[in-house]
């Protein structure tokens, strides 16, 4: 009967996706704002064949249904960095790609050649008015306060836009750790923004190392079940072969 190795298998198939998921979360460890992810699953029951019944009318397989995104808080680093803005609390900072608004929270920020605060991939950040944020080629001494407002010796130049969202699991990743979404950003009136600091990843290497220890060990469980279904099969094969040569 290959019900038990159906089953067994799907199981494999889940660990193995599970086990991918905490690996990216170790590559990630030390990336900033990184937020880590978990497999979520749940039981899928398929009816059996009538002649199957005698191990009851459903069978029980494992089925993934998505990843779930820890969205807490990661520690908040000092750098000394001007350019560098750490996020307290909820919010997006808003980013101008070429494939339209993006959002994350990694506040590793620098100036173009023009002048313009961009992101590590070069793409604009965007101020209160949803326009980039560009510095004249005299202005140096930048100060950012909590709330984003941005002045130098000259004055003020803007504000860095904070947005939220009502549901950050439907935000669907992007790359260079932004996300996307079909949602309407609501602007966060009140964000709390930290000159000189960054967000760090909130994956912890030590429990993402047990959980990969676990999924292997479970993995190996699940194999060790398969090779003895095998092997009775096998066994049974012969068996009925020496009955019927008999």
């Amino acid at each position: 009967m290959q019900n038990t190795s159906y089953i067994a298998l799907s199981r494999q198939a889940g660990l193995w996706r599970q086990m991918e998921v905490v690996a990216n979360n170790m590559a990630n460890a030390n990336t900033p704002a990184f937020k880590g992810e978990q497999m979520m699953f749940r039981e899928f029951l398929v009816p059996t064949r009538s002649t199957e019944r005698a191990v009851g009318t459903k069978l029980s397989f494992v089925q993934d249904v998505g990843v779930l995104r820890d969205t807490r808080e990661g520690p908040l680093t000092k750098t000394d960095n001007p350019l560098d803005f750490g996020l307290h609390g909820d919010g997006y900072f808003q980013i101008e790609t070429e494939s339209g608004m993006r959002y994350g929270r990694n506040g590793h920020f620098r100036l173009d050649q023009t002048g313009m605060l961009v992101n590590s991939q070069g793409f604009a950040v965007m101020d209160d008015r949803d326009q980039p944020i560009v510095f004249a080629p005299n202005e140096t001494r930048i100060e950012v306060a909590t709330d984003g407002t941005i002045s130098t010796e000259n004055g003020k130049v803007g504000r860095i836009k904070v947005v939220k969202f009502a549901n950050d699991q439907e935000m669907r990743n992007a790359g260079d750790g932004l996300f996307e979404t079909t949602q309407e950003a609501e602007t966060v009136e009140r964000p709390y923004i930290a000159q000189g600091m960054m967000e760090e990843s909130n994956v912890q290497p030590v429990i993402e190392m047990t959980r990969m220890t676990q999924i292997l060990r479970e993995y190996q469980g699940v194999q060790k079940m398969l090779d003895a279904e095998h092997d009775r099969q096998l066994k049974a094969i012969q068996v009925l072969g020496s009955t019927k040569a008999a």
